[in-house]
Order: structure tokens, then C-alpha cells, then sequence
């Protein structure tokens, strides 16, 4: 139970972090707390690619991840993994600009592109299997808490780039599902030791409310676990 409420209280000061910088600092300083022989904790970053799969014609676009991770001990190499993405962004890149009802912007935004940016943290909740000790396979749901999506025009005139961003949270729901699987490997045959891999997200949510846009998220991640609190030992 003491464990429990160290666990919810540093998601909670994470999640309202202002930097990332705070995120590192609080994880590293309760690291040693919250790793325990059944419960791993530690950092999660890497990079995704993330695309809109619902419009036809939209680009991907590549984002910098960073978040923490729970692994869970059930049973012999068995886990529940789960954490908090908490600087991830979706969306795509490369749509037509849509009019603003304002003929002087939609003459000088005329033949630009179009950028989705949905910043959101995403939970993974998923069962975790290791293999061989060293290789690892993991899936289920994960879900997203959406805020501050932004329209970014962008168009090349007048020598230079002009660019303009539009805040459309009113034009989204708070809430993104769908379904994460991966396969990571680790550095170490230890429990608990540092590791890289590869996820794929695919959304199930239309989370547009815009009835022009049908919006379902999907994102590819390259991760990397570490490990905060432990120093990871070859078994004798």
C-alpha cells in the first residue's frame, strides 16, 4: 500500500510538471523508492512517428516521446507494464489549408499546407512476456488524455515562410483509445536492466468533433526503458 501511494503520487507531479527537466529530476530522486523486487520503475524515451490513418493524403510527422514506466511482476517472466507517455504528440502533416472565412488570410495561406499537432499522455496497459530473459513481447490497450491541439498553417511566399497556428481543442474530444504492441529487447539477463524497441500504436477513437474530419491516431514508437535505481548485475 505504501509503495501504491508513492506510485500515484509521482504520476501526479509528473503529469503537472511545467518541464521535463522536473520529470527527470522527480523520477531519478524517488527511483530507489519505488523500485522494489516485484516493481520496476524507471524512464522511457525515444522517438515516434505519427500519422492520421482516417485522411487520405496527410504526411507523417516525427516527435520526441519521453514518459516513465511500471513493470508489475505476476508470475515467473510474466508483467503488467504500464506508465505515462508524458510529452507525446500525434497528428499528420502535408493537408490542404480549409478556408477561414476571411478572404485577406485565405489569399496568402492559398496553396499551403496544413499541419494536425495533438499533443496528449498517453497510459499503455499492457500484458508484458519475457523470453529467453534478454527478449521480450507486450500488448493491449492504451489510452490518451488529448489537450491543446493546434491547426498549423504553413505556407512559402513572400521570400520567406509565414506560418499560423490555430488553437481547435473545441474541435476534439479529451479522450484517445486504442491498441499498443511491441517487442523490446534488454541489455542485461537481469530483471532489471536497460532496453530498446519497437511499438505500434493504432487508434480505435474518432476523436475529432469536427464533422468534416473523421480523426483515428496511429503512431509508430522507438523506444528505450531505463531502469531508475538499480544497477543492473549478470547472475552469478
Amino acid at each position: 500500500m505504501k509503495n501504491f501511494r508513492k506510485i500515484i503520487l509521482l504520476s501526479l507531479l509528473i503529469m503537472f510538471s511545467a518541464t521535463v527537466n522536473a520529470q527527470v529530476l522527480i523520477s531519478i530522486l524517488l527511483g530507489d523508492a519505488l523500485n522494489t523486487p516485484k516493481i520496476e520503475f524507471g524512464l522511457e524515451g525515444g522517438w515516434s512517428h505519427s500519422y492520421i490513418n482516417t485522411i487520405d493524403g496527410s504526411d507523417p510527422i516525427n516527435n520526441f516521446d519521453l514518459g516513465f514506466y511500471f513493470h508489475f511482476l505476476m508470475k515467473n517472466n510474466s508483467y503488467l507494464s504500464t506508465g505515462v507517455k508524458v510529452k507525446s504528440n500525434v497528428g499528420a502533416s502535408g493537408m490542404p489549408v480549409y478556408s477561414m472565412d476571411d478572404p485577406d488570410f485565405d489569399a496568402v495561406y492559398e496553396g499551403g499546407t496544413l499541419t494536425k499537432k495533438i499533443p496528449g499522455f498517453y497510459v499503455p496497459i499492457l500484458f508484458h512476456q519475457r523470453i529467453k530473459q534478454k527478449w521480450y513481447v507486450e500488448a493491449g490497450p492504451q489510452l490518451g488524455l488529448l489537450y491543446k491541439q493546434l491547426d498549423i498553417f504553413e505556407v512559402e511566399k513572400l521570400g520567406g515562410d509565414l506560418e499560423f497556428k490555430l488553437d481547435v481543442k473545441d474541435q476534439y474530444k479529451h479522450i484517445d483509445a486504442g491498441l499498443l504492441g511491441g517487442v523490446g529487447y534488454k541489455f542485461h539477463k537481469t530483471p532489471k536492466s536497460m532496453s530498446a524497441g519497437v511499438s505500434y500504436y493504432y487508434g480505435l477513437v474518432n476523436v475529432s468533433n469536427n464533422p468534416d474530419y473523421k480523426i483515428k491516431n496511429s503512431a509508430i514508437y522507438l523506444f528505450m526503458k531505463i531502469p531508475i535505481g538499480v544497477a543492473p548485475k549478470e547472475p552469478k
